[in-house]
């Protein structure tokens, strides 16, 4: 735990000496490796999920749950991964490490289970705007979802009391405000922090950028689409949000086609947030 005022503290202060923080989710860099190589089967990809019998089982409950709509059940990882594909399994593989990675920190000042319902639903709304809006970037917008605010974790786990003062400080304010309050208090922002963890973790590019992109937009980078696709999908997942059609975005969606987004991901977040993130 760091208790350093903000004028001495870094970013890589935060990330350094602390196991937890430091160690990536190997799981998922395994799958990676294995299929970057045609001759690696299913057998072994399975194999390599089936080392871990908790993450198996989870698996098996997400894929067998309403969000894929199966019509029959699906009883082992070599099934799973025919018939949801290997990307869409790594992505369901890192979402469930890094939700279980996070999820002891101590409650109070950030409700874990409040901070994972936003995350999911900022992950299912961003994976279905990805599909009407045609992004191409499809596969990886529901990690990208996810992780968007995991910086706010690094700052509960690592500086306790000052994220105490940024949350007392920080109640029904607008995004942009609430980073002003970070970088004031803290001397950053968390989106800064998640990117720079995502970067530690060497997690796909695309990640790292999404994250980085909300306060850093590069309007000519090769991954400004999927940036402002999640920056959008962020807002729309937040909890105050009564009336959605009041968020504006360059996205050039009808409201009909917003309301069908924000409908289908609900249905799906009931349908595997406590697969996910057991109360």
């Amino acid at each position: 735990m760091l208790t350093t005022q903000h004028a001495d503290l870094s970013i890589a202060d935060l990330l350094r000496g602390d196991l937890q923080l430091t160690t990536p989710p190997n799981i998922y860099f395994e799958l990676q490796k294995a299929t970057r190589h045609p001759t690696q089967s299913l057998e072994y990809t399975a194999f390599i999920i089936e080392k871990d019998p908790a993450l198996t089982l989870q698996l098996l409950k997400i894929v067998n749950s309403a969000f894929y709509g199966f019509p029959s059940q699906i009883i082992c990882i070599k099934r799973a991964v025919a018939m949801i594909g290997t990307t869409e399994l790594q992505n369901l593989v890192l979402a469930a490490i890094i939700i279980d990675k996070f999820s002891n920190l101590p409650g109070g000042m950030l409700s874990m289970d409040d901070f994972w319902a936003k995350s999911l639903r900022c992950a299912l709304i961003s994976k279905e705007l990805g599909i009407v809006l045609k992004s191409g970037h499809n596969d990886v917008l529901f990690v990208c979802g996810l992780l968007h605010n995991i910086g706010q974790l690094v700052f509960l786990r690592r500086i306790p009391e000052l994220t105490r003062t940024v949350a007392l400080m920080q109640q029904e304010f607008t995004d942009a405000e609430e980073i002003s309050i970070e970088e004031t208090v803290i001397g950053f922002n968390h989106y800064q922090t998640g990117a720079a963890l995502a970067e530690l973790w060497k997690l796909p590019d695309v990640i790292t950028e999404t994250i980085r992109q909300h306060t850093e937009p590069d309007a000519n980078g090769p991954f400004q689409v999927t940036a402002n696709i999640v920056k959008a999908a962020n807002d729309y997942s937040r909890p105050t949000v009564s009336d959605y059609h009041g968020i504006t975005h360059n996205l050039d969606l009808s409201a009909e086609t917003l309301a069908m987004v924000m409908e289908k991901s609900q249905h799906q977040f009931e349908a595997i947030f406590r697969i996910f993130y057991p109360s």
